[in-house]
């Protein structure tokens, strides 16, 4: 963020007062006694007014102009003075013109914030009137050329240029932490109304089932148990498979569930840049091949962001030789989880691929259903 003055109106009003400049030294041309070195100085003052105005180009004035306005400076009274008599009668008049063009120009070189340069200017035609003057009199000639006019101009440039740098830094500062704060309000409203969300989700799917725990006092059949355990299965899905989950897959995921298959759903973020359309249509080729398998075990994860396939499924089942050997709540553990509640069992030894399906990002293509005796892998 940046604090100033239009640029278009300050270039405006330098330009207008550069030209009543000009216009002041035309008007006592006669006063010096050679007026061609005068017209030289107000080509070269006009001609770096000019460029040091030009509306294009970077706020900052680049160092090769500051440096040729310096020159400028320099060389006006060089030009200017040796036509001009100190002691003239009746003064010298507008024929200083070039005092208030240097205040002028070093105004404009510390506007575009090159103070050291436009310093450097001024002490220039301070040290030069005082010279041309002759000692004393050269301090009487400051004060009756002008040049302390052309030094206040110049410190009350660089005062406001440096006050106006702060302020739109400070003013930067401050959007930068209304962002940051905006920000966090955001990410806080989010996490509470996530929290809040989760709570009431869990409140109504597990509801039911505590009202039956107090009104038996804890006394569940193994049916009401088993029940306990799809019901904390469906509770995790919310939370690590949330994007997996429509009606449609909430349904089959129980049912699988109920049927003694054990379901794992991995969401990795690989479904998040789908519409719902195109969200639902991949969740429901999930949920119906989830209604159709006879694997014992289902792991679905989401595919990278990048990747043409939004869902990868694999099914696995025990091997027939070994299947009368242990039955899968037997291997899988009553409601699929291991001890810490981590995710399922590695007992892959034992199992074969009953199921491979690859569901694309774009239902145009059909999904990879891999039915087969693969090697055995889980995503």
């Amino acid at each position: 963020m940046r604090i100033g003055v239009p640029r278009a109106l300050v270039v405006t009003m330098a330009a207008l007062f550069s030209g009543y400049i000009i216009v002041l030294g035309l008007y006592a041309i006669d006063i010096p006694a050679n007026p061609l070195p005068v017209m030289i100085a107000m080509i070269l003052y006009a001609l770096m007014s000019t460029v040091s105005l030009l509306p294009s180009g970077p706020s900052r004035m680049p160092h090769w102009m500051a440096a040729s306005n310096v020159l400028v400076c320099i060389l006006m009274p060089l030009l200017v003075t040796p036509q001009l008599d100190p002691a003239r009668e009746g003064g010298l008049g507008y024929s200083t013109w070039y005092v208030a063009a240097i205040g002028t120009l070093m105004t404009i070189t510390s506007t575009r914030r090159r103070h050291s340069y436009a310093w450097a200017g001024i002490v220039a035609l301070v040290v030069q009137t005082v010279i041309w003057g002759g000692g004393m009199g050269g301090v009487v000639l400051l004060l009756g050329t002008g040049a302390i006019g052309s030094v206040s101009w110049v410190a009350v440039s660089h005062i406001l240029s440096v006050a106006m740098l702060k302020a739109s830094r400070d003013a930067a500062r401050f959007a930068q932490a209304e962002r940051e704060a905006t920000d966090w309000q955001a990410a806080q409203e989010a996490h509470l109304y996530e929290r809040q969300f989760r709570l009431g989700q869990t409140g109504t799917m597990a509801a039911p089932m505590l009202r039956i725990i107090e009104s038996t006092g804890g006394e569940l059949t193994d049916e009401q148990r088993q029940e306990c355990l799809n019901l904390e299965g469906a509770i995790r899905d919310e939370i690590r498979g949330r994007s997996l989950l429509n009606d449609a897959m909430r349904r089959e995921v129980m049912a699988a569930r109920r049927r003694g298959v054990a379901v794992t759903l991995f969401d990795e973020g690989g479904l998040d840049d789908l519409d719902d359309r195109s969200r639902d249509a991949v969740l429901n080729t999930l949920a119906e091949a989830l209604r159709t398998t006879s694997a014992q075990r289902v792991i679905a994860r989401t595919a990278p962001a990048e990747s043409d396939i939004a869902v990868t499924v694999v099914g696995l089942s025990p091997v027939p030789e070994l299947a009368g050997s242990a039955t899968a709540a037997d291997r899988y553990g009553s409601h699929g989880y291991d001890d810490a509640g981590s995710g399922y069992e590695d007992d892959e030894d034992d199992e074969e691929v009953a199921l491979w399906l690859e569901i694309p990002r774009s239902l145009s293509a059909a999904p990879v259903s891999v039915p087969s005796s693969a090697p055995t892998s889980a995503p």
